[in-house]
C-alpha cells in the first residue's frame, strides 16, 4: 500500500477541484486523531476526512460518517472557533511530500477577515493536523502536541513557529533532469538495488511506484546500480520521466488491485502494469479508491486496539473464576465426605481417657464399623484431646451447612463463566467500534470495568442498537445473527416474533440466530444455513459436527436477574453442522 507524494498530488488535485471556494459548515472530531469537515460548495455538501492515525493517516472526500462523541474534544472546539463559516481559498502540496496546506479565510473576534492555514502531515506515526496563522506561521494548536522530549528536531506546540519536516536531502522529482539523475546514480552506493535508488533519492516516491518504473524500463528491480549499462540508464530515466510527466499533466487514473482471494494487494493513482491485467478496478475518483482501501482497514485496526484491554481484563477475570470454580468443587467433595469428621469427633470423645496430650495421631477402634476395624485419627498436638473433638464437630457442622451453599455458589460461578465466555465471543465477533462500546458499557454496568459517568450528557440521547449480521437464505428468508449480548437480547426479546425460529450452539458461547418466518414453513436448506451461522459465530467455529439447538422463539425466555445475553429454552431439536469460512462466504449477506 502506498499513500506517497504522488498519490497526495492526486488527492490535492481532486480536493482543489471540489472544495476551493467552499464554506466550512460543520466540524467534527469523531476519533482522537481524526477530523471531519462538512464543506458546502456549489450546491453540494462534501465530507472531508482528515486522519492523523499512526497506522492509517490519510485525507480524502468520504461518504462515510461515524457517530459523534457525546462532547466534542478540545481541538475540535478550537477548530470550530477559528474555521466555522470560513471559506477555502487554496489547497496545495508542499514540494512532492505528503504535506497538504489548506488556506481558509475566516473572521476574527473583531470581525476582521483573517487567513488560517490547516496543515495535514501524512507521515506514519508522526502524522499530525496543525492549525497555524498564515501570516506569521505561528502554531495555534495541533491534534497531537510534540514537545522536546518527544522530538529534538521539531516541536509542535502552541506559539511555536511552524516549520516543515526536513526533506532528508532528497531531490524533488518534479524538477529533476537527466544530468541530476545520472549524478545521483554515480554518487550512490553501487551495490544499491535500482528500485531502492528512486525512493532513497527522490521525495514523494514509494517502493511500489519505484518497482513500476523498473518494470516499464524492463530492468530487474534487484539489479545493483553498478551493474547498469548506458541503455539501462536511458530506459530507466525515460520510464521515470514519463511518470513525472504524467504527474505534471495530472493524467491520474486511480485504481486498486485484488488477488484471487479478493484481498486488495495494491492501489495507486496510475495504472500499475507490474501486476498484470487481472483483478484491476478503476475509478474516476482517488477519494473513492482511498475510501475502499482504508475504511475496513482503519476500522479493523481501531477494533483491534480497543478490544485488547477488554479482552485482557475479561480473560483475567475468567481465569480467576475458573480457578474459583475448581476450589468450590474441591470444597463440595470435601463437604460430601464430612461424615468422617463426625466419626473422628465421636471416637475422640469416647476415648478421652486413652489419649495423651501432644501426640499427632492415634489408632482407635471404630464402633461405626461392623468389623470394629481400627482407624487412624489425626490430632492437633497443640490443643487438648477434648478440643480436638470439638474442632472436628465444628468442621462437620460447617461442611454440612456449606454443601447447600456450595451447590448454589457453583451454579452462580458456572453462569458467570458462561457469561464471560460470551463476552469474549462478542468481542471477537465485533465488526464496528460502536459494538465494542456497547460491550464496554455492559461491562461497566456489570462491574467488570471501571466507568466514568461524570461527563454524561444532561439530555438523554436516543439509545440506538448497533446492527447485527443480516443474511438472506437461498429460499428468501431473513436471518439475523447477534454479535454481542446487547444485540442477542434485542434479536431474541424484541425483534423476533413468537413463531420465528431461534438457534444457538449447544452448551457453548455463541450468537443468537433468528430466522424470520413471516408465518411460512422453514425449508430444510434455510434451517441448515442458519445453523451454519450459529456454529460459525460461536466458540466451536473451527470444529466439526457442532450441535445446534433450534426452537420457536416462544420457547425461549430470560430468567430473572440474569446477565445480558443469557436465556433458557426448551422444546428444542438439535442438528449437527460443520461450518467453514467458504460456506459462510457463499451465503448472501446484506451490508448495513
Amino acid at each position: 500500500m502506498s499513500f506517497d507524494g504522488i498519490v497526495t498530488k492526486a488527492v490535492v488535485n481532486e480536493l482543489s477541484t471540489n472544495l476551493i471556494g467552499g464554506r466550512i459548515d460543520k466540524i467534527y472530531q469523531q476519533e482522537k486523531d481524526e477530523i471531519l469537515l462538512i464543506i458546502r460548495n456549489k450546491g453540494t455538501n462534501y465530507k472531508l476526512l482528515i486522519s492523523s492515525s499512526s497506522n492509517n493517516p490519510r485525507i480524502y472526500i468520504t461518504n462515510y460518517s461515524k457517530e459523534n462523541p457525546q462532547s466534542p474534544p478540545m481541538f475540535c472546539m478550537l477548530l470550530r472557533k477559528h474555521l466555522s463559516g470560513g471559506t477555502i481559498l487554496n489547497i496545495e502540496q508542499y514540494s512532492l511530500d505528503r504535506i497538504i496546506f489548506i488556506d481558509i479565510s475566516s473572521i476574527d473576534e473583531l470581525g476582521q477577515p483573517i487567513e488560517k492555514r490547516l496543515v495535514i502531515e501524512i507521515m506514519g506515526k508522526h502524522s499530525n493536523i496543525i492549525l497555524i496563522n498564515k501570516d506569521d506561521q505561528k502554531i495555534i494548536d495541533s491534534i497531537k502536541r510534540v514537545n522536546h522530549d518527544m522530538s529534538r528536531i521539531r516541536q509542535i506546540l502552541p506559539g511555536f513557529k511552524y516549520e516543515c519536516p526536513p526533506t532528508q536531502n532528497k531531490s524533488n522529482p518534479l524538477f529533476t533532469s537527466k544530468e541530476e539523475f545520472l549524478y545521483l546514480i554515480e554518487n550512490n552506493k553501487q551495490n544499491l538495488p535500482i528500485y531502492k535508488f528512486f525512493y532513497y533519492n527522490y521525495i514523494g516516491i514509494s517502493p511500489l511506484i519505484s518497482r513500476e518504473v523498473c518494470f516499464h524500463a524492463n530492468v530487474e528491480i534487484d539489479r545493483s546500480i553498478g551493474s547498469l549499462d548506458h541503455k539501462d540508464l536511458d530506459d530507466l530515466y525515460t520510464s521515470f520521466n514519463n511518470l513525472i510527466d504524467s504527474v505534471h499533466k495530472r493524467n491520474f487514473n486511480p485504481m486498486y488491485i485484488k488477488n484471487e482471494m479478493e484481498n486488495i494487494v495494491a492501489f495507486y493513482c496510475f495504472d500499475l502494469n507490474q501486476f498484470g491485467n487481472t483483478g484491476k478496478y478503476f475509478s474516476p475518483s482517488i477519494s473513492e479508491v482511498l475510501e475502499i482501501i482504508y475504511k475496513k482497514k482503519d476500522n479493523f485496526d481501531r477494533i483491534t486496539q480497543k478490544s485488547q484491554h477488554m479482552k485482557k481484563t475479561i480473560q483475567t477475570k475468567l481465569d480467576r473464576t475458573l480457578n474459583k470454580l475448581s476450589k468450590q468443587k474441591e470444597e463440595l467433595i470435601e463437604s460430601k465426605n464430612r461424615e468422617k469428621y463426625k466419626i473422628y469427633a465421636d471416637l475422640i470423645s469416647a476415648n478421652l481417657h486413652k489419649i495423651t496430650e501432644r501426640i499427632e495421631n492415634i489408632e482407635l477402634e471404630n464402633f461405626y464399623d461392623p468389623n470394629m476395624d481400627k482407624i487412624l485419627v489425626p490430632l492437633d498436638k497443640k490443643i487438648t484431646p477434648a478440643d480436638n473433638a470439638q474442632k472436628y464437630y465444628k468442621k462437620f457442622s460447617k461442611l454440612k451447612t456449606a454443601e447447600s451453599l456450595l451447590i448454589n455458589q457453583i451454579y452462580e460461578t458456572e453462569e458467570e463463566i458462561k457469561y464471560l465466555e460470551n463476552v469474549l465471543m462478542g468481542i471477537e465477533n465485533s465488526t464496528e467500534v460502536k459494538e465494542l462500546d456497547e460491550i464496554k458499557d455492559e461491562l461497566i454496568k456489570e462491574g467488570y470495568l471501571k466507568g466514568n459517568f461524570k461527563n454524561k450528557p444532561k439530555k438523554k440521547q436516543k439509545d440506538t442498537i448497533s446492527s447485527p449480521h443480516h443474511y438472506i437464505s437461498k429460499d428468501g428468508f431473513n436471518i439475523y445473527v447477534g454479535k454481542n449480548n446487547r444485540q442477542n437480547d434485542y434479536l431474541t426479546l424484541k425483534l423476533a416474533h413468537k413463531d420465528d425460529l431461534w438457534l444457538h450452539v449447544q452448551n457453548m458461547p455463541g450468537s443468537h440466530v433468528i430466522i424470520k418466518t413471516d408465518k411460512r414453513d422453514i425449508p430444510k436448506s434455510t434451517l441448515e444455513e442458519a445453523a451454519l451461522l450459529a456454529a460459525y459465530y460461536s466458540k466451536g467455529k473451527n470444529s466439526k459436527n457442532i450441535p445446534v439447538d433450534y426452537t420457536e422463539r416462544k420457547n425461549v425466555r430470560k430468567a430473572r436477574n440474569t446477565k445480558p445475553g443469557m436465556v433458557i429454552y426448551d422444546n428444542f431439536k438439535t442438528m449437527f453442522v460443520s461450518p467453514t469460512k467458504n460456506l459462510i462466504a457463499n451465503l448472501k449477506k446484506v451490508e448495513n
